[in-house]
Parts: C-alpha cells; sequence; structure tokens
C-alpha cells in the first residue's frame, strides 16, 4: 500500500495511470500455510490436546524467511488479508479446507524498539483484536492484566496509553470495558461484589484464596492450574510474558458458538534481534504457552529455536522441543519454498521467477488497461533483478522518477542497481560481516575457508555468521556450498553511495587475496588426488578475476592451464564478461589463449587460427604460454589441411624442449603419417612415451595397414594406460579409435566398442571425436542401404564444424561401401572425390587403400612409404572386402 501511495503521489496526473498492488502467486508458500493451519486445527479439537501441557512438542508456529526485500511482509499481509475475508484471497490460492472460525492478527515489530517493554505493545494488540472478535471478556487473563497494568503503569489509564502508543483501532474503546466486565464476573463467582471497583490487588487477592480453596465458581472462570501462582507473583515484565498462558486457557473454555483460533502473524522479527536476546525471550514463550494459537513468523534470518547451543539464553531449546525448526543437512537452499525435512515448518522465501516477474510488473503501472511499463523495460528489470522483489518495486519508483522529468524511459536506464537495496542488506550486519560481504561478493560461489581468506581474517566466525543469513544460497552439494544473491551481489560491486564503500585499491587488494587462496585449493588438491571438477571450477574464478581485476601473478594459473588443456576434456570456460577487445593485460591474454583453445570445439577452426595468432601477436605470453599457443595453433592448422604451417608449429615447439615437445613430436609424427612417411612415423613411436601417446600413433598407423590385430592391441593398451592417469579424455580418444579399427573387420564388436564410446564421449566436448564416431558407423554398416545418404547428411555437419580433414574419412567410408557391393562405378567416383580431397599431399595414401578396396591397379607412382610391401597391405585391405561382401551376401 505504501509503495501504492508514492506511486499515486509521484504524478501531477493521477489519472494518467492506475496503479496497484501486483501480488504475485506465492502459491506454494500459502499451501503450506493452508497445511500447516489445517494440521494445527485438528490437532487443537483433538480430544487429547490439553492447553496446558507445557512439556509437548510445539508444532504451531510456521516461519517465512529470507533476504531483504524478498517479499516477507507482503506475503504476510496477504496471508492476513486471505483470512480475514474470501473475496481478498487470491483466486489461484484456491480455499482452505477448514471450516473453523480463524482470527488473522498482523504485529509488525519493525515498529518496536528492541527494548522488553514493547512485548506489552505485543500482548494488548493481541487483546484488543480479541476485544473486538469475542465481544467478551476472558476472565482469568483480564483480571491478570489488570493488576499488572495498575502495578505498573500507576494512575495512567489503559485507554489513554493505548491511545498514545499508536495502537488505538475501531476496537481499542472495547478494550477497558471488557476488563471491567472480567473483574465484574470474578467478583461476582467470589459473590464479593464490592471488590468491583476496588484496586486490581485486592480482587487478585481474594481470587488466589479462592482458587487455594478450590471453591468450584472460581475454578470455572480462572480455573488454570497456573492461574493463583501468576496471580501471587509480583506483576512485572517477567510475569507479563507467562500471562498468555492464562489467555490460551481462556480461549479454551469458550462456548463452541464463540471458538475461535488466533493467527498471530509476527512481521520483520529481526528486529528484535539485541544482544542477550531478551525480547527474542518473552517472544518464545508467547508461543510456546500458546499452543491453541497459530504463529506465522516473518524475518530475515532461519528461527534458530530448534539449535541446542541456545540452551540458557530461551527457554526451550533443541529439536525435541520444535521439531518442525530443526535444519537437515541435506536441505538445500532453493528458489521457492524450502523445507527443513518431514513436517517442516521453516521456509526459505525464494525469488521470483522470470514470468512472476514479468506479471509483477505488468500489473504495477497500467494506463487504459495496457501496462504502462513497456515489454523492453520490464524484461530489463527482470534480467537485473534476478527475481528480488525489493528491485521490482525500486525498478518501479525509477520509471516514475524518469517520466515525470519528461522523458520516456529507455530499457538502458534500467541497467542499474539500486542503492536502497543494498542499505537495507547492510543494515543488520556488523562491521566485519559487512567487509566479508564484499569481499565475498567477487566469488561466484565459495566456502568458509575461501571466504574467510579473501577477506583477509584470521578466524572464521564472521564467514559462519554471513552464510546463515538467506542473502547466502546454500548447496550442500555443490563444490563451494555458498554463493551470494545475485541482485546483492550486483549492488555490492557497484556501491558508489554507502559510508565504507570499497576504493578501487581494496578491490584489487581483495582480488589478490581470493586468486592465491583459489590456487593454494587447487594446488593442495591437487597433490592429494588431482580433480577436474576443482580445476575448471577454479580456473573459471581465477581466469575473470585476474582479468578483471588487472592481476599481474599468474603463477598457478599457468600450471592450471596446461592441467586442463592436457586431458583434452574441453569444459567450456566462457567467463561472463567476454569482450572482443585485444587483450591488453597478461590476464587478458591468457583468458583470451584459454577460450580460443576451449571455443575449437565449437567454432571453425580458422577461427581458432585467428584468435591464437591475435593473442600471440600481443606478445603478452608468458614463454610457457606461448608454447601452449602454438601448439594449437599447429593442430587447427592442421586440421585445415594446412601441413607446411602445421610443421613449422610442431617443429617449433619440439625445438624449444618444453613441456610440450612430446606432443609436438607426436604432432610431427602423425603429420609424417598424414603424407603416408609410414617408416618415419614408426619410427618416432619409441621416443614418444605417454606424455606423446606413443600408443594413439602406433594404432593409426597399424590400421592403416589393415593390420587390425595391432591396431586393437595399441589402442586398447592407450586406453589402459589412459585410465591408469585418469585421463577421461584421452580414453574416449582411445575407444573411438579402437571403434574405428574394428569397424572395417568385425561390425559386432565395432558396434559394441562405438557404444562405450558414445558413453565416455557424453561428459566430454570433442567435437571431432563425435563426428569420427559417425564415420565409424557408416564404416561398421558399410554394404547395406542408406549409407550414401547419411555420409551427405555427415558431410555437411563436418563442413559447419570447420573440421575438412573428416571429410577423407567419410569418403573412405563410401569407397569402402561400393567396394563391397562391387559398385565400380560409384568406387571410381569416391576415388576421384578422395584424389580431390588429399590433393595437398595429406592422407593421398586413403587414395591408394581405396584401389586397394576395389582391387583396383595405381593409376601411376605412389609417394605413400608402407611398413611393409604394399602388396601385403593390398591383400589385406582386398581381404576384410571380401569379409564384408560374404558377411551381406553380395
Amino acid at each position: 500500500m505504501a509503495d501504492n501511495l508514492r506511486a499515486l503521489f509521484s504524478s501531477n496526473d493521477p489519472s494518467a495511470f492506475d496503479v496497484s498492488e501486483a501480488f504475485t502467486d506465492r502459491n506454494s508458500q500459502w499451501a503450506v500455510v493452508a497445511a500447516a493451519l489445517d494440521d494445527h486445527l485438528r490437532r487443537v479439537a483433538d480430544g487429547a490436546f490439553d492447553v496446558e501441557d507445557l512439556e509437548a512438542p510445539r508444532t504451531n508456529v510456521i516461519v517465512f524467511h529470507g533476504v531483504g526485500g524478498a517479499g516477507k511482509s507482503t506475503l504476510l499481509r496477504k496471508i492476513e488479508a486471505a483470512l480475514t475475508a474470501a473475496e481478498q484471497r487470491p483466486e489461484q490460492w484456491g480455499a482452505p479446507t477448514w471450516t473453523e472460525r480463524v482470527l488473522p492478527i498482523r504485529i509488525d515489530l519493525s515498529r518496536a524498539a528492541s527494548t522488553g517493554s514493547d512485548f506489552e505493545r505485543v500482548i494488548l494488540t493481541i487483546r484488543l483484536a480479541l476485544a473486538g472478535a469475542l465481544d467478551r471478556t476472558v476472565p482469568s487473563f483480564d483480571v491478570a492484566l489488570r493488576h499488572y497494568w495498575e502495578t505498573v503503569h500507576p494512575g495512567e489509564p489503559l485507554d489513554e496509553y493505548v491511545r498514545r502508543s499508536g495502537l488505538a483501532g475501531r476496537f481499542s474503546n472495547l478494550l477497558p470495558g471488557q476488563l471491567q466486565a472480567g473483574v465484574g464476573e470474578i467478583a461476582a463467582a467470589l459473590a464479593l461484589p464490592g471488590l468491583v471497583g476496588s484496586a486490581a490487588g485486592q480482587l487478585t487477592g481474594a481470587l488466589v484464596s479462592a482458587l487455594r480453596e478450590r471453591q468450584e465458581r472460581a475454578r470455572a472462570l480462572a480455573g488454570a492450574a497456573r492461574t493463583a501462582a501468576l496471580l501471587e507473583a509480583t506483576p512485572d515484565l517477567e510475569s507479563l510474558s507467562y500471562y498468555p498462558h492464562l489467555l490460551a486457557w481462556d480461549l479454551n473454555q469458550l462456548p463452541a458458538k464463540k471458538r475461535l483460533t488466533p493467527v498471530v502473524l509476527l512481521d520483520t522479527f529481526e528486529d528484535t534481534a539485541d544482544r542477550h536476546r531478551d525480547f527474542e525471550r518473552l517472544l518464545q514463550r508467547l508461543v510456546w504457552l500458546m499452543p491453541n494459537v497459530f504463529f506465522i513468523i516473518g524475518g530475515r534470518s532461519r528461527l534458530p529455536w530448534a539449535d541446542p547451543a541456545l540452551h540458557g539464553q530461551l527457554d526451550w531449546t533443541g529439536p525435541a522441543a520444535w521439531p518442525g525448526l530443526a535444519t537437515v543437512p541435506s536441505s538445500l537452499t532453493i528458489p521457492q519454498p524450502r523445507t527443513a525435512g518431514t513436517g517442516a515448518r521453516q521456509f526459505l522465501i525464494g525469488d521470483l521467477s522470470p514470468e512472476d516477474c514479468e506479471t509483477h510488473l505488468a500489473r504495477r503501472l497500467v494506463h487504459d488497461g495496457q501496462p504502462l511499463i513497456s515489454p523492453d523495460i520490464r524484461a530489463a528489470i527482470t534480467a537485473r533483478s534476478h527475481g528480488l522483489p525489493l528491485h521490482l518495486d525500486l525498478a518501479v519508483s525509477r520509471f516514475l522518477e524518469i517520466r515525470r522529468t519528461g522523458r520516456t524511459p529507455t530499457a538502458a536506464d534500467f541497467d542499474c542497481t539500486f542503492p536502497a537495496l543494498l542499505a537495507r542488506t547492510l543494515s543488520d550486519l556488523t562491521p566485519e560481516e559487512r567487509h566479508l560481504l564484499r569481499s565475498v561478493a567477487l566469488l561466484d560461489a565459495f566456502d568458509l575457508d575461501l571466504a574467510t581468506r579473501t577477506a583477509g581474517l584470521a578466524q572464521q566466525a564472521p564467514a559462519r555468521r554471513l552464510v546463515e543469513r538467506p542473502l547466502v544460497t546454500e548447496d550442500p552439494y555443490a563444490l563451494w556450498p555458498y554463493h551470494l544473491h545475485r541482485a546483492i551481489r550486483s549492488a555490492v560491486q557497484e556501491d558508489e553511495h554507502s559510508d565504507d564503500r570499497w576504493p578501487p585499491a581494496d578491490w584489487h587488494q581483495a582480488a589478490s587475496r581470493a586468486l592465491a587462496a583459489l590456487g593454494e585449493q587447487w594446488t593442495k588438491a591437487a597433490a592429494l588426488a588431482p580433480s577436474r571438477m576443482l580445476l575448471v571450477a577454479c580456473l573459471r574464478q581465477g581466469l575473470r578475476l585476474a582479468r578483471d581485476h588487472r592481476l599481474t601473478d599468474l603463477g598457478w594459473l599457468t600450471e592450471a592451464a596446461y592441467t586442463y588443456t592436457d586431458d583434452s576434456v574441453w569444459e567450456p570456460l566462457t567467463l561472463p564478461t567476454d569482450t572482443t577487445d585485444a587483450p591488453d593485460t597478461a590476464a587478458d591474454a591468457l583468458a583470451e589463449l584459454l577460450t580460443a583453445i576451449t571455443r575449437r570445439q565449437h567454432e571453425h577452426r580458422q577461427r581458432t587460427v585467428d584468435r591464437l595468432t591475435g593473442v600471440l601477436d600481443t606478445g603478452l605470453l608468458s614463454a610457457e604460454l606461448t608454447e601452449l599457443a602454438l601448439y594449437y595453433r599447429a593442430k587447427a592448422y592442421k586440421d585445415l589441411d594446412q601441413g607446411a604451417a602445421a610443421r613449422a608449429g610442431m617443429q617449433q615447439v619440439a625445438e624449444a624442449g618444453g613441456r610440450l615437445a612430446p606432443k609436438a613430436r607426436r604432432g610431427l609424427a602423425n603429420l609424417s603419417r598424414l603424407a603416408g612417411d609410414f617408416p618415419t612415423a614408426l619410427a618416432a613411436v619409441p621416443t614418444l612415451g605417454w606424455t606423446g601417446r606413443h600408443h594413439r600413433v602406433l594404432g593409426d598407423i597399424h590400421w592403416s595397414h589393415a593390420n587390425t590385430d595391432q591396431a586393437v592391441t595399441a589402442f586398447e593398451a592407450g586406453r589402459t594406460e589412459a585410465e591408469q592417469h585418469s585421463a577421461t579424455g584421452e580414453r574416449a580418444m582411445m575407444q573411438v579409435r579402437l571403434a574405428l579399427a574394428l569397424s572395417f573387420a568385425d561390425p559386432d564388436r565395432a558396434d559394441a566398442e562405438l557404444s562405450l564410446a558414445h558413453q565416455l564421449l557424453e561428459s566430454l566436448d570433442q567435437r571431432s571425436n563425435a563426428l569420427l564416431t559417425q564415420v565409424v558407423a557408416l564404416i561398421k554398416d558399410a554394404g547395406t542401404d542408406g549409407i550414401i545418404d547419411r555420409a551427405r547428411r555427415l558431410n555437411t555437419d563436418i563442413t559447419g564444424a570447420g573440421l575438412p580433414f573428416l571429410h577423407r574419412f567419410v569418403e573412405l567410408a563410401v569407397a569402402f561401401h561400393h567396394a563391397v557391393r562391387a559398385e565400380d562405378q560409384e568406387l571410381t567416383a569416391a576415388i576421384g572425390r578422395l584424389r580431390g580431397l588429399t590433393a595437398t599431399g595429406d592422407f593421398s595414401y586413403f587414395t591408394d587403400i581405396a584401389h586397394f578396396m576395389g582391387g583396383l591397379p595405381l593409376p601411376g607412382p605412389t609417394t605413400t612409404q608402407w611398413i611393409d610391401s604394399p602388396d601385403a597391405v593390398r591383400a589385406r585391405w582386398q581381404h576384410l572386402v571380401q569379409t564384408r561382401r560374404t558377411r551381406t551376401r553380395r
């Protein structure tokens, strides 16, 4: 309503648009309230329910907690309205299942200072609401309240205090009369009418005596077992906090026609906080001593009453007392209400969905039945809000402010954060927690150690306190379980208004600490048990920190970059703020280097060459990283059929003698094989070792010679070696090549090995190997129908991927297919296409193999140098064709 009035008074022409409270569904929250209240009503109606039982666990409370601005107060107001009248309940919420009468009483605790005396306001608010709803006295409580009032506020009439304190409402004039009526009922029950106008103390004493004497009429009006003891106690704030027990007893004695269930909504519970939990202790007594009343609490933090550590600070603590408030370690912090286990009574108010944000903004301001805020502006606000309702309301206010200047708002006007959002977030944080909040705003996700080290603190206690607040979301299954709410994170990073905002130097120092902490986490973990997940996560955060804050110490990032590329898995490292500008720092250059290497699985290889050339030309890479760029550019040249450039690059890396020299020697051996110089490639194998992937090179040599058994042995050995080194990327490559070697000779086993290859590639990003599996499928199915259409579609995909070398594999598969089917004319055409694809010299031996398959003579001298005689190679390939013909009966 306050937002509606602000919007109404923001223009000289209030008829120009309609302002409405655009409450989003929150169906899930209403559902849990309705279910919990229904359960409460059934339990209270049970004959076994005892309102005086002070030992039974309490389930009469439900808690909604969430970051400031998440919509808790709006939700509680809407629940209050829905419980007050059916016509005020949103249609989508549905009708409740209960028929009993309920009385909603919302109390805004933000209006009370954090002192114990404000407990009086809470008690009087509840009693005032009952005054209007019951229109009758609650005798035992009223006598106790009158006694307290005359003792603690001598000479101050209750009705005058109610008016002065702002509690006055339409039923405020009823309370003094009902209190007096209660006194009259007690006096009449005691047959002492002369006490009606006397001091409350006299009546109280008489009532206590009557109760001690077990007078039946006195017990009928004030018969709770502890009434006499409460009335004998000194009437002070401590005694007042136990009087709700009498009120609960009185409510339980109401006749059936008058019976109702109060639903007390305590809003902004965070404002009860103080060092000793004095006000909170009084409120907890209120909840515990009134088990027949249902309480709904809204605040920024979880209600910790089920925490045994609070024993001594509060009267009732632990999961046995408050089973619904207990925290289950496996619970996840997720948008929409989060439960803390079965029978939970504690829920996180999550972010609104993009659809709900759109609905809120479209309905908030309306002109002639149409949304005043245009779709592009609504989309911009929604994206920036990350679902936080407060951000939406602040954006609406900004929209009206801009219109008031005579300018039409644009989407760009809302690419911002709001100081008010941050101010509300910081308001209840200690200086240490504020410092920690700014520190973790640098991180996408964090744990306690990472947060503490980034903040430069010696103890983890502040971090532990911060992560318990709803502005931090927890996923216990994540690598780093905590992350800051995205809207709040943006507001912290862009803060230019708060008194303790950080200058650039502070951000730079914190980023340096964060980068060092990430490096230490990865280095220590890698020494114990290498984790690919941790490596990639540290790289993503570390690269962004180094680039965004222009950090120069890239030591561990260089080592991590080599480790990342070593296994050819290629998880995406794309940074959220990627730009197309040329790198101007070493961190920029490293980020662009790794991005180019990773993206080559999704971009044309020429784009990879261009990007790597660009980053090399900056001169910003260290010697080690320059070697990495040269090596992967050479690989891209190879894929683009630019053999000379590929050889020059591999030779440069091999001669440098760095850590990539063995891989470069493998590259040179492969280039020799591609050129048809198999003896040279074979001679290099013993020098390669695991680092140079010797088994892969050997297997590629053997399958090209139709030496299936030797190729299978080499690829299986390579797969085993990869498993021993936990190299999942290399293992998948060996599996694909194993299927390739078998596809010509043993289609059945090839099919099984291909199935495993698909499984291994599922979690990887190896585009060329994924396409190669389709070639393998063509070869194993050669001789059957449909091969040519499949080959045509595959060639289209290969062209789009920018991997032209794979076209030769497709044509080799097609040649094998035609040879098996004895389709001489089609085979000749396939050989012609192969000759065109191998005109550069690389893979020219594929043309020879195609002639061997068809039993055709070579058209002239060949440049291919086999490791045994050409006739032996020809015979083995012809044998494979003949075997497949027999299998397909052709």
